[in-house]
């Protein structure tokens, strides 16, 4: 729309001009060097241009036409202070010059932040009859950025932004950058020369340690590399790539996987993903299963859209635009979906802002669907372009980059603590290492995390062969379970709880897993009963399905089912209980197809704690149910 307006206000001086129609002024030296100024523009001469017309104003300073010429050239030269002075004379010498002029002005005085003056020239473009419709629209957008802005200037959020220091920036630009889940690690681009590749840094005693070039296999001295996404554990990069040989469009997203300490060959996530259109700008989901990109492709609402593409078993879905509460007819772009999986940030230049890109925050909704959007605010947003934001799993903390701090040289990456009330839903990781509880070595095992409320799984993947090691993200205001299995061993079970959790403190396990021999058990910490009760709660399926899968891949296991108490209350009723809560599990895995004859379960009331009685802590761990290897 800027390029039509400004075309549109050239052609009709231009015009004037050549047709030789009258002009504001008869002094014959002014319109001499005006008409030289119109040749020299049509030959991008703009110096010698501006040149001419400062004579022609000096001839005659109420020339309106050589006024309004000048405005426009200072404005190609991007001199937008200079040019708005003109066209302020311009409206003083003849406000019915031109109707473009007011709208012209005002889409400059908010590139730089004079918002009142930019707002009484849009009303006045506003009150005048028989705008076209699409002039009328971009006005009316306009001026919601007059009011957002001038009310955001007097409402500023809390904003103090943080170098992140030399080890990271450098005189080159840097910019785009994303941590891992335990904040441990950084990625980001930086552009020397033409030259884009992406570099890595380590946290080492809360000290971020020099960047080093990330891999030759991802870099390229041909081609750039940019806008990465890092899945939470550091596994997993999906990033942008240009004009590529295999590529299917200009630019293409990539993924690749880290091996030991290097990383493998990036491939093309091909279609639907990849168009001949535009695809980049990636981010992954905490559990690695959707990803969030932009792209031009059709079917959106405009320029550059956000879409979604999400991983099945038969690869990745035909991509979903995230529609009009996120989109607009301008552009969307740099997309951060939060580990938390339902806090989207991201640039626009379509909704309320500062004037240019902004950044917003939009939250899913429980129908499923997003949200309006939120201005971040001023000075978070300014009247230039903001984009690149990312956030540290724990959501109190921001990197973006700007080249208008003081810095290093170039764009530099700075970190901030976001204000309260924008910041996702809390999130913490879970950190941990499996291995052999025998000999101690590493194993590469399936790791599941669910979401017991719904059974959704929020996590999968596995344990790394070299280190046993896994990382993964889980959001405050739920009950997760845990489980970890491979072929040979009994699975490992365990619990975190995080309704009214507040701490964003990790949890780390250390899961040994152990072989299925006769007489090894494994602890259920996600069968769950209400007090004093022994019917199974609806949070315990996702479990006892986990049973149910292991007699199932181990057919000729036996297995005695067990339930324990605490030695709260009378000793025979506890008893009973735990015979009850036992066999309530015998029962589910009959029902889930699982032969009687090979098991048993039985209930040992209080006689076989694993922790003193002393504390309720301690007697939440006698209260358990376990099964154990009665026969292979």
């Amino acid at each position: 729309m800027k390029n039509v307006i400004l075309t549109f206000l050239l052609l009709f001086l231009s015009g004037i001009a050549f047709a030789q129609q009258p002009y504001s002024t008869t002094n014959q030296e002014a319109i001499k060097n005006y008409a030289l100024a119109n040749q020299a523009i049509d030959e991008h001469s703009f110096p010698e241009a501006i040149d001419l017309l400062q004579k022609a104003i000096k001839a005659d300073d109420k020339f309106v036409e050589a006024h309004a010429l000048l405005g426009n050239t200072l404005h190609l030269i991007k001199n937008n202070k200079a040019a708005i002075n003109e066209f302020r004379k311009v409206i003083i010498l003849n406000p019915n010059f031109s109707r473009a002029i007011y709208m012209k002005i005002a889409d400059m005085e908010i590139s730089e932040a004079q918002y009142p003056e930019a707002q009484a020239h849009l009303q006045k473009f506003m009150a005048l009859p028989n705008n076209a419709d699409a002039d009328r629209a971009y006005a009316q957008k306009l001026l919601k950025d007059c009011i957002f802005a001038i009310d955001a200037l007097q409402h500023p959020v809390p904003f103090k932004p943080i170098n992140m220091g030399p080890n990271i920036n450098t005189a080159a630009d840097e910019y785009s950058p994303v941590s891992t889940a335990d904040d441990k690690t950084i990625i980001f681009t930086r552009q020397i020369a033409q030259n884009e590749d992406f570099y890595q840094a380590n946290k080492v005693d809360n000290q971020w340690q020099k960047a080093v070039y990330l891999s030759d296999r991802i870099n390229t001295p041909n081609y750039n590399e940019g806008s990465e996404s890092v899945s939470q554990d550091g596994k997993f990069l999906f990033f942008t790539g240009c004009n590529r040989p295999d590529g299917k469009g200009r630019c293409d997203i990539y993924v690749t996987t880290k091996k030991n300490d290097d990383w493998g060959k990036p491939f093309s996530l091909s279609p639907p993903v990849n168009t001949s259109g535009w695809e980049s700008q990636p981010s992954i989901s905490a559990d690695g299963r959707t990803l969030y990109f932009v792209s031009n492709r059709k079917g959106g609402y405009g320029g550059y859209d956000i879409w979604k593409s999400t991983l099945t078993d038969k690869g990745w879905s035909e991509p979903e635009n995230l529609g009009p509460n996120v989109n607009t007819p301008n552009n969307e772009q740099s997309p951060f979906i939060h580990p938390d999986d339902s806090t989207l940030y991201f640039c626009s230049n379509g909704w309320p802002g500062m004037g240019n890109q902004d950044l917003f925050v939009s939250r899913l909704a429980k129908d499923g669907k997003w949200q309006v959007p939120k201005n971040l605010g001023y000075p978070i947003n300014t009247n230039g372009d903001e984009s690149g934001l990312s956030l540290t799993a724990g959501g109190a903390y921001a990197f973006f980059s700007s080249n208008k701090l003081d810095g290093y040289g170039g764009f530099d990456i700075y970190t901030f603590e976001m204000p309260p009330d924008l910041r996702p839903h809390m999130v913490t990781y879970v950190k941990g290492f499996v291995s052999d509880a025998k000999s101690h070595q590493p194993l590469e095992a399936a790791v599941e995390i669910i979401a017991l409320e719904n059974n959704h799984p929020v996590y999968r993947d596995f344990s790394s062969a070299d280190k046993g090691d896994f990382l993964a993200t889980i959001t405050a205001g739920k009950n997760y379970g845990l489980n970890i299995s491979k072929s040979g061993y009994l699975f490992y079970s365990d619990n975190f709880s995080l309704v009214g959790h507040t701490s964003s403190n990790p949890f780390f396990i250390t899961a040994l897993l152990e072989p299925i021999e006769i007489g090894n058990k494994v602890i259920l910490k996600n069968i769950f009963f209400d007090t004093n009760k022994y019917q199974l709660q609806p949070d315990s399926r996702a479990e006892l399905q986990k049973l149910i899968e292991f007699m199932e891949l181990n057919p000729t296991v036996k297995i005695e089912i067990s339930g324990h108490t605490d030695n709260v209350g009378n000793d025979e009723l506890n008893q009973t209980l735990s015979e009850n809560r036992a066999k309530s599990v015998y029962n589910f895995l009959i029902s889930g197809k699982i032969d009687p004859s090979r098991m048993v379960f039985k209930g040992y009331g209080k006689t076989q704690p694993i922790a003193s009685n002393d504390n309720d802590e301690n007697r939440a761990k006698n209260r358990r149910t376990e099964f154990k290897i009665i026969a292979k």
